[in-house]
């Protein structure tokens, strides 16, 4: 698979696992761990999740401009990896649950995000750019895409296991405690402890006590104290995993940094005032486009990352969890977070298949230009909420289900809802995100080409930060109407990227 293309490649895409692990260990369980935690509601903690996520994006624009103005790329991302492994150990303090002072730890929280923030911003764009140079040569040039496809494949597979080892973890740490995971104990305990929980709640909460705990419990404060503590115990010791994976990225870098090559000599020729450089006019004319393409973006980021607010507050409080379960000795895999799996699990199945017909249409001389392909990927991706919209038609709204104290499993949708979506998202991602990172690579002039990859997490960033506008939704709006402001926004951005198109592809060549 890796025959053809330049020997860094694979060391690269290894080296970015460590990143895409806790990546995906946040989009897993972030929520559901302020929640958890902090007794948030699904509006605050969407709040924060997006201004995390908005945080990981905007600062690799940061990072870019620190990289090109330095030119120590690979100084850079080492920076990156430590911070974000310090990030990791901030969040991974366990502390006692529910907390003595929520003002302060929540804060200590969230300086322990922004310097994961901080971290992948110095970390992210610049490997792209990394890898980027690597096929700007005839030998390797008309492999770019391809590349970047194999690059995005390999990087998911550390994103596959992250969210079963967080699940792993949390629940082992239940069973240690003999308790078994529910997914709606958490609010339920927080509603209790307000003095906010219902009387019907109220009657759930001690039936699901019993159940959890395996005996009768008859002191209810003491449940709601010891259980949300050991839940979210799991959570933090699921965190630390991920300063492993940090380090483990550090010392593959470190290992291979001699193969990768190098930005900043073309960096340094680009500002060289007596080298031939491109026209000032072909300079604007890339930067006008890729502009263009970053605002198109925005709407298609601010859907699709969805997948870890939305759809997992889906997963949590609407979809039947009950036969997905996989026992492994006293430890089970079950709960919300594993549909974070299946995105990663379908990026590496189908980015093979994806790249094979790429290739038999290249073949024939078909190939559609890479904007053409973000096109097409922003239609499949508003499917894939049109699915969503479908299929939640006849749910109440969330007020409701809180009230009642959650939905029992005949009650709750098929997981196979979800399934179906995250596979039709996947295909989605696969003809804009990699595809994209490709054509900032390939557009970017030289001297722009590490805030260009920061221009483009930085056009991901402006759509995390409108995700909170989904919480909103989620909370006070019947879901299939939450689905449907999604498909709205994936069909501006496909119609968008079509009027462009001519443009874009004629500045591309």
């Amino acid at each position: 698979m890796f025959k053809n293309q330049p020997k860094g490649l694979l060391a690269a895409a290894l080296a970015n696992m460590g990143e895409r692990f806790g990546f995906y260990t946040m989009m897993a369980i972030l929520v559901l761990f302020l929640q958890a935690k902090f007794g948030l509601s699904g509006t605050n903690a969407g709040l924060i999740y997006s201004i995390f996520y908005f945080s990981i994006y905007i600062l690799a624009f940061v990072g870019g401009l620190i990289a090109d103005k330095t030119r120590k790329y690979k100084t850079t991302i080492i920076t990156g990896l430590f911070f974000m492994a310090l990030g990791y150990v901030l969040i991974a303090l366990p502390t006692r649950t529910p907390v003595p002072n929520r003002t302060m730890f929540l804060i200590l929280s969230c300086f322990g995000l922004f310097i994961i923030a901080f971290g992948n911003g110095l970390f992210k764009g610049n490997l792209q750019a990394v890898v980027g140079q690597m096929y700007d040569n005839e030998k390797y040039g008309k492999l770019r895409d391809t590349g970047f496809q194999l690059f995005y494949m390999f990087i998911n597979v550390g994103a596959l296991f992250a969210p079963l080892i967080a699940i792993i973890m949390r629940n082992g740490w239940l069973a240690k405690y003999n308790y078994q995971y529910n997914a709606n104990l958490p609010e339920l305990c927080h509603a209790y402890l307000a003095g906010t929980i219902t009387p019907e709640a109220s009657e759930r909460l001690s039936s699901l006590a019993t159940e959890v705990s395996g005996t009768t419990v008859t002191d209810i404060p003491a449940f709601v104290n010891s259980y949300l503590d050991v839940f979210t115990k799991g959570f933090h010791y699921a965190f630390a995993i991920s300063v492993l994976a940090m380090l483990i990225s550090l010392t593959i870098f470190l290992m291979n940094k001699n193969r990768f090559p190098n930005p900043a000599p073309r960096a340094a020729k680009a500002a060289d005032p007596n080298a031939v450089l491109m026209e000032a006019k072909e300079v604007k004319q890339r930067l006008y486009a890729l502009l263009a393409v970053f605002g198109v973006v925005i709407f298609f980021w601010f859907s699709f990352h969805q997948n870890g607010l939305t759809l997992t507050y889906f997963a949590k409080d609407y979809t039947d969890l009950s036969g997905i379960k996989i026992n492994l000795g006293v430890v089970s895999i079950q709960g919300a977070e594993i549909f974070q799996s299946i995105n990663p699990l379908f990026i590496v199945l189908l980015t093979p298949i994806i790249m094979a017909f790429f290739g038999w249409l290249r073949a024939k001389g078909k190939e559609p230009s890479t904007p053409r392909k973000i096109a097409i990927g922003m239609l499949i991706a508003a499917l894939a909420y049109v699915v969503m919209t479908l299929g939640s038609l006849d749910l109440p709204l969330k007020k409701e289900v809180l009230a009642m104290g959650g939905l029992a499993d005949s009650e709750r949708v098929s997981p196979f809802l979800l399934v179906g979506t995250y596979f039709i998202l996947t295909v989605a991602e696969l003809f804009i995100s990699p595809l994209g990172i490709s054509f900032v690579s390939k557009v970017a002039p030289p001297q722009y080409q590490g805030i260009m990859q920061g221009g483009w997490l930085g056009a991901t960033a402006l759509g995390n930060q409108l995700l909170f506008i989904g919480a909103i939704l989620y909370e006070n709006v019947p879901i299939w109407l939450t689905w449907s402001v999604f498909v709205i926004a994936c069909l501006i951005s496909m119609t968008t990227m079509l009027i462009m198109l001519r443009w874009l592809e004629r500045v591309a060549k």
